[in-house]
């Protein structure tokens, strides 16, 4: 296929190469131009010569070289269709709900007051357990009576100044009621509720004992919890008498 701007400038061209044609055609039909072109092409040692007419081609390079207009080829960018971006949903985010309240029960003995059981034995607020009871006279509790006390969900870890009791208090009344016995697995804590289990941890020996509350105390400025003499040993703290532990209170 011949561009259109070139084919534009060879119709003259072609024009011109037929026109030269035509010319030579009509010397062939004079019969006067013919004989004495005879004459001459017996006198010229190569014949009969006609004049030289320009090739075609060389018209067409001569086209082209006067066509200052080069054809680009406009290769056209391909449409891409774009389809509308879409954002991924993100699940329905929901307040974090808070974790369910644990109770024990607790049945109530002769001489029992509600102050008495939250602040000294349950370190809970009293009127947080008349609520939870539905206790509506506080100063009359009946013995027998059942009350569900919360407790403390397990807390991260703390550290705690830790001292230990033995000898001197064995066999005496904790604030549980019970006899405090030097060689149990107890503790005294100045406000978690009696019966409240807690892991306690020697940092320096990595030794670990389970525990539970059943006393007050201590009443040292300073300290924090107090051991019996069993778990003083079992975390290698009788001859140092006090010292720094890592507790955890679980249930």
């Amino acid at each position: 296929m011949i561009p259109m701007v070139l084919r534009k400038n060879l119709a003259p061209l072609a024009q011109r190469f037929i026109s030269g044609l035509s010319a030579q055609l009509k010397r062939f039909a004079n019969p006067v131009r013919t004989q004495a072109l005879a004459a001459g092409a017996a006198s010229h040692p190569r014949g009969l010569v006609l004049q030289k007419m320009p090739a075609f081609s060389a018209l067409l390079e001569e086209a082209q070289a006067s066509n200052s207009v080069r054809p680009q080829a406009v290769a056209a960018a391909p449409t891409t269709r774009q389809e509308p971006s879409v954002l991924p949903q993100s699940p329905a985010s929901h307040p974090p709900t808070a974790p369910p309240k644990r109770y024990m029960e607790y049945t109530v003995k002769p001489g029992d007051t509600l102050w008495g059981l939250g602040v000294k034995k349950f370190a809970v607020d009293p009127e947080l357990l008349a609520k939870e009871n539905s206790i509506e006279n506080p100063r009359r509790l009946e013995p027998g009576q059942r009350l569900r006390v919360p407790l403390r969900t397990a807390s991260p870890e703390q550290t705690v100044v830790a001292s230990w009791y033995g000898q001197e208090h064995h066999g005496k009344p904790m604030a549980n009621g019970e006899p405090f016995n030097m060689h149990a697995a107890t503790i005294a804590h100045k406000e978690l509720p009696l019966g409240t289990k807690v892991e306690l941890k020697n940092p320096q020996t990595g030794q670990k004992v389970m525990a539970v509350v059943t006393d007050r105390g201590p009443y040292i400025e300073g300290r924090d919890v107090d051991l019996s003499y069993g778990l003083a040993r079992r975390l290698n703290m009788v001859e140092k008498g006090v010292g720094k532990l890592v507790m955890r209170v679980l249930a």
